[in-house]
């Protein structure tokens, strides 16, 4: 696993948020808000590695071009569903570092670049259900910024958003990649891990243009399901409080 990162941005969030929530606590009678980890399993953020045995050429960690949801985690459905409305503030990715070796992340990096349109980003985004559960119909409520991740390879990061997303309970947190992202733990078991992502067909191949949901109010169907692969996010919520919660 790879170090947990926090930025300066996000250590004066924390320093802020804690002493916002410090005098909640403390005033009579003070509403209730929590911070909670949305999508936070029993298994850890990692960034991600391939599986021993698993040549480079086969190793399929690298997500393009797409918005990915996770349909399972641990085993449990839809991890990053919201309960609880409130405000989301940051993003926590595990971000591979693609090799050991530095020529061939050089490498890497330079063909991942010119395939996929630039350097490795990603957004969080806000997705509220469409249409009959069964046809894995989403559309977009909310999205972040885009992240610049180049220079956090082999790393668990967690990025501020420079603009909290509001959300409320029944959507769910997915992850965007406009370009590329080395995000994917795979050869997990089958039954616990699966996500889904936003297209519908050859599923099977990397998708041959941008299918990322990147426009508030865009509709598409989630029917490329992956099992025994994980997306390795999750955000951080500050839940709404509740008057005359104590």
């Amino acid at each position: 696993m790879g170090a947990f990162v926090f930025n300066d941005r996000m250590k004066r969030f924390w320093m802020t948020s804690a002493a916002a929530c410090l005098l909640l606590a403390l005033a009579p009678g003070a509403a209730s808000a929590a911070i909670v980890e949305v999508g936070a399993t029993a298994s850890p953020l990692i960034s991600p590695v391939c599986p021993a045995g698993v040549s480079q050429v086969n190793c399929t960690i690298v997500l393009t071009q797409v918005t990915a949801l996770e349909a399972a985690r641990d085993g449990v459905a839809y991890p990053t569903t919201i309960t609880k409305p409130g405000l989301v503030v940051g993003l926590s990715l595990g971000i591979s570092g693609l090799s050991s070796n530095a020529a061939t992340v050089a490498s890497d990096i330079k063909y991942l670049n010119g395939t996929y349109g630039g350097a490795p980003q990603a957004q969080l985004t806000v997705l509220r259900p469409v249409g009959r559960r069964s046809r894995h119909g989403w559309a977009v409520a909310a999205q972040s910024a885009d992240f610049q991740l180049q220079p956090f390879l082999g790393q668990v990061v967690q990025f501020p958003l420079t603009t909290a997303l509001p959300v409320v309970p029944g959507e769910v947190l997915a992850l965007t990649v406009p370009t590329w992202a080395p995000v994917l733990s795979f050869n997990l078991s089958a039954t616990q891990f699966s996500y889904r992502q936003s297209r519908r067909a050859k599923c099977i191949h990397p998708p041959s243009s941008v299918l990322s949901q990147s426009v508030v109010g865009q509709r598409t169907r989630y029917e490329c399901a992956y099992a025994g692969t994980r997306v390795e996010y999750s955000a951080t919520e500050i839940t709404t409080p509740i008057p005359g919660a104590h």
